[in-house]
């Protein structure tokens, strides 16, 4: 259940440094429903159903954290190349089961790590021999693998051809696979798989190829599919409207779903970002609001049947993907007491709606630039100069990419104000950190032929951006209620990891190689190491034997080499690794 703020501190004292409560037969429904009675555990993608990245260990503190060294560190693979991308990355969560380490590198291997007696010991790997060149040619924005989830016996990963596989805990050995994504059309799966109930949820990536996105339930049982939701309505159905043009563009439209969905099981809702719209940068090529992209989805768990939605960017010509998790809140807004669903968007805008209806509650920008638009209005969320009855959006004419404007600069560029790192929530503190890139960057919009096919497996974006300025990043800090900023950590470099949150603690990295904790009420820097490996992944936290660890992937990839370096310069020496650091105090 998401976290009552009275409970959350009760556990983070009285739990913190407890036990686990392990089963005999394997990862259960019942440990994912209630991840702080298993605190040393770290079980699913960010921890909890409610994507707080949140842990109420607090054997490392405040107090003591300028103690933190390694403990160990540990060599993976994944670093070839292959299509256009000439290494891999790591932007994993690793996930801990009674001191057992599961983690994945950039080509979707999975290595099971004993970490007991304080060193690591790699028990099997299994490699889902990928095809390199075939699947890189796709994958739009890196090779990449975020991780993994567990089920009974099962460690469930995804591979960057489309595959869902299961492999046996004790083993390595694959007990059974199921193609899910088609990358003969341009889909991959770069996201970590999530369980729930007896199912596993798959999103897909592939906007910038002209995939109609999608999200899919598998029975873990029976191994079969038991729903797919499109985020591009077909014609007649709900939301088909909002796609006005004649180029079936709706067959077409982008919407991809690869970052990790959060659940509540108080109203039995999935929530998941859908990405942008295609073509990217053409929005005259799709008149209208071109629904599901753009937007925060809650589900039925059961049918995927869309209870609601909310769209941040509507006709969106700046690549602004709705792509984030979906944090889960509950807290007082003005006194009074409420269910929150929180985004933080690429667009420089960070969102609170009610998570049962989907009403706006509050939004402001977290960014310290945005020219795209002049704000959000109070009561609708949507941006001050949308206009229902316009097909094409123009927002801020003079910076919104058009065949009339066909040239032109944003804030925050097309990276977004946020990217794909997971933000983190503090329940005992209300506050909720976004790891920020400070950014603007040049678009150049190239119309698309109307009527002219899509072809699969080559870009279709209309347009692409170049010319990127000095790229920084924060931490920053926001009470949730009020929806007010009140802190932000600067950082030279853009945040391209995530967050992790303790009751007095953030952790972050930085694709330097710094790792560092901030004091969660101040962000002050209380502690720092360097890696000697850019960070693109997310922290956590867990215990072994008891002790408290702290455990981050490094090893940069994604598309920052590729498309954004010039605006960093300082990186370009920075060589392609593939690492696992895990620290603790003694």
């Amino acid at each position: 259940m998401v976290k009552n703020t009275c409970v959350a501190a009760a556990v983070a004292l009285i739990l913190g440094s407890a036990p686990a409560v392990f089963a005999a037969d394997g990862v259960t429904p019942e440990q994912l429903l209630n991840a702080d009675s298993d605190a040393g555990n770290w079980l699913t993608h960010h921890r909890d159903y409610a994507a707080q990245r949140f842990s109420p260990l607090n054997q490392i503190n405040k107090d003591n954290v300028k103690n933190l060294h390694v403990a160990w560190t540990l060599q993976l693979g994944g670093i070839e190349g292959g299509g256009i991308w000439s290494h891999g990355g790591l932007e994993g969560t690793p996930l801990v089961e009674n001191g057992f380490m599961y983690v994945t590198d950039g080509w979707g291997s999975v290595y099971k790590i004993d970490t007991k007696g304080g060193q690591a010991k790699v028990l099997w790997r299994m490699d889902p021999k990928t095809d390199h060149d075939w699947a890189g040619a796709v994958a739009c924005c890196g090779v990449d693998n975020r991780g993994v989830a567990l089920s009974g016996n099962l460690v469930l990963s995804h591979s960057l051809d489309g595959r869902l596989i299961a492999t046996n805990k004790d083993t390595g050995q694959i007990a059974w696979q199921r193609q899910v994504a088609d990358p003969d059309k341009s889909e991959v799966i770069t996201g970590a798989p999530l369980v729930v109930k007896n199912m596993v949820i798959t999103g897909v990536a592939g906007a910038e190829y002209g995939i109609r996105g999608w999200i899919a339930a598998t029975d873990l049982t029976s191994q079969k599919e038991v729903w797919r939701t499109y985020t591009i309505p077909a014609k007649g159905e709900p939301g088909s409207e909002t796609w006005k043009d004649s180029n079936n563009a709706a067959a077409t439209g982008g919407g991809s779903t690869w970052v990790t969905g959060s659940y509540d099981p108080r109203t039995n809702t999935l929530f998941w970002g859908v990405g942008n719209p295609g073509p990217d940068w053409d929005s005259e090529y799709r008149p209208g609001d071109n629904l599901y992209t753009d937007s925060t989805l809650a589900l039925d768990v059961d049918s995927g049947k869309i209870k609601w939605h909310f769209q941040h960017t509507p006709n969106d010509a700046f690549d602004y993907d709705s792509v984030a998790e979906n944090v889960l809140a509950d807290a007082p807004v003005h006194g009074q007491p409420r269910h929150l669903d929180l985004e933080a968007d690429r667009n420089g805008f960070a969102y609170a709606v009610d998570r049962d209806n989907g009403q706006f509650v509050w939004g402001l920008p977290f960014v310290k630039k945005v020219t795209w638009t002049k704000g959000l209005d109070p009561e609708t969320g949507k941006p001050v100069e949308y206009d229902p009855k316009l097909p094409v959006q123009k927002y801020n004419a003079s910076v919104t990419p058009s065949k009339e404007n066909p040239v032109t600069m944003i804030c925050p560029g097309n990276m977004g104000g946020k990217n794909w790192p997971p933000t983190a929530y503090n329940p005992v503190l209300k506050q909720w950190y976004i790891p920020v890139i400070e950014s603007c960057n040049r678009i150049t919009v190239k119309p698309e032929t109307p009527g002219k096919p899509v072809g699969k497996r080559e870009f279709f974006t209309g347009g692409g951006p170049d010319q990127p300025v000095r790229i920084t990043g924060s931490v920053t800090a926001i009470d949730v209620t009020t929806g007010k900023e009140v802190g932000k950590h600067e950082t030279p470099f853009p945040m391209l990891g995530g967050l992790l949150t303790t009751p007095d603690l953030v952790f972050y990295g930085q694709p330097d190689g710094k790792v560092a904790a901030l004091d969660a009420k101040t962000l002050q820097e209380l502690w720092s190491f360097n890696t000697g490996g850019g960070v693109n992944a997310p922290p956590m936290t867990f215990t072994s034997d008891g002790k408290q660890y702290v455990a981050i992937l490094v090893g940069q990839g994604g598309a920052w080499d590729k498309w954004f370096i010039e605006s960093t310069p300082e990186l370009k020496g920075m060589p392609p690794g593939s690492s696992l650091y895990v620290f603790s105090l003694n």
